[in-house]
């Protein structure tokens, strides 16, 4: 039998394989359209969920204490995921997961102005490392005005708001009604793109994108029950595998290396979180970054 410990760490490490699995199928998916996509995510996301439902919730699952802020919840994820789903397939996965880091950065920000919290001298030190971080990463694409770096920022501003709506959320709201009503909205979403050309998938494919949206899901409920059997300042560093993973998927299917300013800023950005992380820990108000759900 494992220990609570020991079941913290397998569930994040199978939340960080799903996840980084997810970025992968995105990035090769970039023959259908993003909004074809979002519908996958989104519909087969819901699947896993619906097994959370308390049977004597069936009849009134959908039913919140809390609509506007599941509406502001759902709102700045999808700003997330379409921002991240772009950046996977115009960026090397590697920069897209090193940026994707600096959550913590903005969720920092953001929490001074949306919470009224106090960040000290450590969090502010922390917060400008990152941002170094991020411009030594994007300096390249400032250089040749890519504008698709810009995504990955996007990404973490929207994910910074979901991770504070959530904070307010999980005081009344279960965590498989959050995540139900951003998985509806997804889909939702994606139907108003269905003019601009959706493409009908093969066998294979439709598989692949079936397992896009079961890992979406799956993901997020194993983040939720890492942090539920273990601390989360145990478990919460091994989401830096992602970045291993990010570069070994990105060598093996598209010959992409990162380069030496990729690797230097994500070590800034990811020391950066680190100390934000501890800072929290300190100050007793751990904030948990999902991902993008």
């Amino acid at each position: 039998m494992l220990s609570k410990n020991q079941l913290g760490f397998l569930y994040m490490f199978l939340s960080i394989c799903a996840f980084s699995i997810m970025d992968l199928i995105v990035k090769w998916s970039d023959n259908y359209p993003i909004g074809e996509v979002l519908f996958f995510r989104g519909f087969c996301g819901v699947i896993p969920l619906l097994f959370l439902i308390p049977k004597e919730k069936y009849s009134s699952f959908y039913k919140t204490k809390k609509p506007f802020l599941h509406f502001k919840r759902c709102l700045s994820g999808l700003i997330a995921i379409v921002a991240i789903f772009i950046a996977l397939r115009k960026l090397p996965l590697a920069t897209v997961t090193s940026i994707s880091f600096a959550a913590p950065i903005f969720t920092t920000l953001l929490s001074i102005f949306l919470l009224s919290e106090k960040v000290g001298f450590y969090r502010w030190l922390a917060v400008l490392v990152g941002f170094f971080g991020i411009i030594i990463i994007s300096e390249p694409g400032f250089n040749s005005m890519n504008i698709y770096y810009i995504y990955p920022i996007i990404f973490c501003l929207g994910l910074s708001y979901v991770a504070i709506t959530i904070k307010q959320l999980s005081s009344t709201e279960p965590v498989w009604l959050i995540s139900l009503y951003f998985s509806i909205s997804i889909m939702i979403m994606s139907f108003f793109t269905i003019p601009s050309g959706w493409v009908f998938p093969n066998m294979i494919d439709l598989v692949l994108l079936s397992l896009l949206g079961l890992l979406g899901g799956l993901a997020n409920l194993w983040l939720t029950q890492s942090y539920k059997f273990s601390d989360v300042s145990l478990v919460t560093p091994l989401k830096y595998l992602g970045l291993i993973f990010a570069i070994f998927f990105g060598y093996i299917f598209w010959s992409e290396v990162p380069s030496a300013k990729t690797l230097i800023g994500s070590a800034l950005v990811i020391t950066s979180s680190v100390i934000i992380f501890r800072r929290e820990i300190y100050h007793k108000k751990q904030i948990i970054i999902p991902r993008h759900e």
